[in-house]
């Protein structure tokens, strides 16, 4: 999976609740233990919630198709090095995936100011490194300064500098009090400290933040507080984690008592669809993440479970570069969103576990607004009329010509999900049908990677999504000053007010106020969406995964990444020597 700069992922179908703490003035968070099960655990067929008690013990083998390029959690950019970085690593909260509500993990409680400039966390006291170590004040604080600055000598990337705008300084006033404090406004803070998606905030101890990235690639100096830790990684190959001894701080919401039950997990990557499920039913592997859709179906029928959970935050989208012809052009822009099938799509392309995209937000996400019966409505008469408006003609290819440029759109995308393919064909057929040209390049993540630092300059349209379960991945995805992903520039961008739609993202950072933030969400939909065309959703990517029906407890969180503190085999798999 992977992020527009991160990891291809999901999204749910339901509507879900987001019972938002209040920001209106200074008010301290105080959660009790007590809270309801916060955890998605797939479908309900799952065995995760098992019959019989948990069992200790035992190795489980992981299929994915991506690898991890480095044991680096802050550093990684892609869904294998989030989904592992999260087992060796905690974060200051932990976010319900159902509710999205904040609750506490390594802070037991926090407050804030009420500008949110300032979050002050309290932390747990019984928190330790994996090197004996402590968890604390000083410990958030050289994190969060390494996270967001980097370190030139070392070789470290500011990976949190996006994630974080505005930093300034985490103060320390005493050794289990952080007070971190910000330039502007920064309302996703909250959610921030819980995100486990890509280059995520998962604390390292100070003996590894003094090594440099080449140090780091040994990933027995990676140390985190998590439920696991490193015991071997081999690039392209695998990654190893066993159980950290004495580790019993798990959010309290997982409602986890001790250490990780499994003694060991390995990650292996394995390419290939066929592969990952051959070795799934040849009992070579437990469990595989990345399930082909066609095999969906077939798996079930043998017995494995299906789980899955459909990613927070973005759809899978085609960003339209405002700057590049002829994408630059509203009435290409607008066609694009109006001249394909979406019921196609989902007919021939999705399963159960996916849906259509109806906005650029999942539905999971506070301020969801529905566009399927306006700005994403399936209406390629209405995309005709525009280009011919706009003085596209057809050409004697079919293909639509304007002052003798055909209306040829170049896609990036990537091929790291079984459906993206498919899906952007779909999508390919249908445009040629109004006249134009789409015209695809869907390729592994590294070379997606080298070419999407030129998409600027060479690509009409960068497909990808970014997941982050708060409407602020709006302003990380699109402000000019952030991520920018349809290349915004006053004067360059022709038609779009890039002012105003700076300032509309902008104001998602400026309230807690749940009704607020659902206001200025929908105000941001509407100007990348309808009055501009920014971008074009397609659809709600999932994560899917099939296991052996001995397997339970695997944990999808609100970003959908997978933690396995609480996952188990019973005796049936652990006999079979798996």
């Amino acid at each position: 999976m992977s992020d527009l700069r991160e990891s291809i992922e999901r999204a749910e179908s339901g509507r879900r609740k987001w019972p938002w703490i209040s920001g209106a003035a200074v008010l301290g968070v105080l959660l009790a233990a007590g809270i309801g099960l916060a955890v998605t655990r797939g479908s309900e067929d799952s065995a995760s919630a098992a019959s019989g008690e948990p069992v200790r013990g035992g190795t489980l083998q992981f299929a994915l198709i991506d690898y991890q390029r480095s044991p680096d959690p802050q550093w990684g950019t892609n869904y294998a090095e989030s989904l592992i970085g999260n087992n060796i690593t905690d974060k200051l909260t932990w976010q319900d995936p159902d509710t999205g509500e904040i609750t506490p993990w390594l802070a037991e409680s926090w407050s804030y100011n009420t500008d949110l400039t300032a979050f002050t966390f309290k932390l747990r006291q019984d928190v330790t490194f994996s090197d004996g170590t402590p968890f604390d004040a000083a410990a958030v604080k050289a994190n969060f300064d390494q996270y967001v600055h980097g370190d030139q000598t070392l070789g470290i990337n500011p990976n949190g500098a996006t994630l974080l705008p505005g930093y300034i300084e985490t103060r320390t006033p005493d050794a289990y009090t952080a007070v971190v404090r910000f330039e502007k406004p920064l309302a996703s803070f909250l959610q921030a400290s819980a995100f486990t998606a890509n280059a995520q905030p998962g604390f390292l101890s100070l003996n590894t933040l003094k090594l440099s990235a080449e140090q780091r690639t040994d990933p027995t100096k990676v140390i985190g507080t998590g439920p696991f830790v490193y015991e071997s990684w081999e690039e392209q190959v695998k990654t190893v984690l066993v159980r950290r001894q004495g580790y019993h701080w798990s959010p309290p919401s997982l409602r986890h008592s001790g250490e990780a039950y499994l003694d060991r997990v390995v990650f292996n990557t394995i390419p290939e669809a066929s592969v990952r499920t051959g070795s799934l039913t040849s009992g070579a592997v437990d469990a595989t993440l990345d399930v082909g859709t066609t095999d969906e179906q077939p798996l079930k029928d043998q017995g494995f479970a299906i789980v899955s959970r459909s990613v927070s935050g973005t759809s899978i989208f085609f960003n339209l570069n405002s700057q590049l012809f002829p994408t630059n052009d509203l009435a290409v822009r607008k066609a694009i969103q109006l001249g394909w099938d979406r019921s196609a799509v989902a007919k021939t392309v999705l399963t159960d576990s996916y849906s259509i995209a109806t906005s650029v937000l999942n539905t999971s996400v506070q301020g969801y607004a529905d566009y399927s019966g306006s700005a994403l409505r399936y209406d390629p008469d209405q995309a005709k009329a525009l280009l011919d408006q706009a003085g596209w003609v057809p050409g004697t290819d079919g293909i639509r010509v304007k002052d003798g440029k055909r209306l040829e759109v170049k896609l990036l995308g990537i091929s790291n999900l079984v459906v993206n393919k498919p899906a952007y064909e779909s999508v390919q057929q249908d445009l040629q049908k109004i006249g134009i040209d789409l015209q695809l390049t869907v390729v592994p993540i590294p070379d997606y990677a080298a070419q999407v630092a030129k998409a600027k300059t060479d690509w009409n349209i960068t497909a990808a999504n970014r997941s982050r379960n708060d409407p602020a991945v709006l302003n990380l995805s699109y402000s000019p000053a952030l991520g920018n992903g349809s290349f915004l520039e006053q004067g360059v961008s022709t038609g779009v007010d890039v002012a105003e739609v700076t300032d509309a993202l902008g104001k998602l950072e400026t309230t807690l106020d749940p009704v607020q933030r659902a206001a200025y969400a929908k105000t941001a939909q509407d100007l990348l969406l309808d009055k501009y065309a920014l971008v074009s959703p397609i659809y709600n990517p999932s994560q899917v995964i099939a296991h052996a029906d001995y397997v339970h407890g695997i944990v999808f969180d609100a970003q959908s990444r997978n933690h396995f503190v609480d996952a188990w085999k019973s005796d049936a798999g652990k006999s079979a020597g798996r």
